[in-house]
């Protein structure tokens, strides 16, 4: 058995997969997002997850092969590094540590080589090329996570302050934000932002962007093909930092959030694919993240899923 543990700046999921690609257990919790929760909350979130997937499956600790826990932020801090590989040492027998970027590359490309897209509360990408690895993205939300929804969010709120105060004309953005937050003034948006928004809280507002874009708002329109074509430039770094030529044959996927957009962001991201990396190929993600997350547990411990086990699990 394999367990999976998907973390994210909205939530974090738990999974345990047997070798015939079996469901045996799923469990959901809140953000593991350190910077947000602190690390004791992340190591209690971390322990009482897996105690609940367990308990679910009717099976003890010890019969797991290999845990595999991908956390946002990990790697971003060389000191912490220690302290995120000893986060699981006391809750399982046998266990690995990494970024969430890898649950999303193992599951959207069922650990093939290939780019993975990660557009959720942050953005990232990831890739496994003939035994290398690359990363590009993943800087954050006060510089970087271009094409997140927390990017979106951000833009979507200075979208709207330049149409409430007559810098750009007003869309049905306007409506949506002052509905959503229930404004008697515009101006009140200050207080519940500025107030210590939450980073989860507020990457849900990029939700607007696509309701707004869907409504017919020229102006949120763009800022999705914006995301898209950000999202592009991440796949592109990526493959430059795999030693990747422009015209490679390389799969792309991806996986979160912002995604649920569908061709309102992947429209752009084919075409900002098509001008920076003509060779690749766009793919639907096989499996999502969480499974990703157990999928992988199963090759660290030497024992990668069939064939056959993959597609039963599909």
């Amino acid at each position: 058995m394999f367990l999976g543990i998907d973390g994210g700046g909205t939530k974090t999921a738990f999974v345990l997969l047997d070798a015939s690609g079996q469901l045996l257990a799923r469990h959901e919790a809140t953000t593991s997002y350190y910077l947000e929760i602190g690390f004791e909350a992340l190591r209690a979130l971390l322990r009482d997850g897996v105690q609940a997937t367990l308990t679910q499956a009717g099976v003890r600790a010890a019969a797991v092969a290999h845990t595999f826990a991908g956390l946002p932020a990990h790697g971003e801090d060389s000191t912490l590094l220690g302290r995120f590989d000893a986060l699981l040492a006391d809750v399982v027998p046998r266990s690995s540590v990494g970024n969430d970027m890898v649950c999303s590359w193992a599951g959207s490309l069922a650990g093939a080589d290939g780019i993975s897209l990660v557009a959720g509360t942050g953005s990232i990408a990831y890739g496994g090329w003939q035994g290398r690895s690359a990363r590009c993205g993943g800087w954050g939300e006060i510089f970087g996570d271009e094409g997140s929804a927390h990017w979106l969010a951000r833009e979507v709120l200075a979208l709207f302050s330049r149409m409430a105060d007559g810098r750009a004309e007003p869309g049905p953005l306007v409506d949506l934000v002052r509905e959503h937050f229930e404004l008697k003034h515009d101006l009140d948006l200050c207080r519940e932002i500025n107030g210590g928004a939450a980073r989860s809280g507020l990457a849900q507002l990029a939700r607007l962007a696509t309701a707004a874009a869907s409504a017919g708002d020229a102006q949120a329109l763009q800022l999705l093909a914006r995301a898209g074509d950000e999202l592009a430039l991440l796949a592109a770094g990526t493959a430059r930092n795999l030693g990747l030529p422009a015209d490679t044959a390389v799969d792309v996927s991806y996986s979160g959030g912002v995604f649920a957009a569908g061709e309102l962001v992947l429209g752009p991201l084919q075409k900002g694919l098509t001008r920076r990396l003509p060779g690749a190929a766009l793919k639907r993600p096989r499996f999502g993240p969480e499974l990703g997350a157990a999928l992988h547990a199963a090759r660290l411990a030497g024992q990668p899923l069939s064939a056959q086990a993959l597609a039963r699990l599909s």
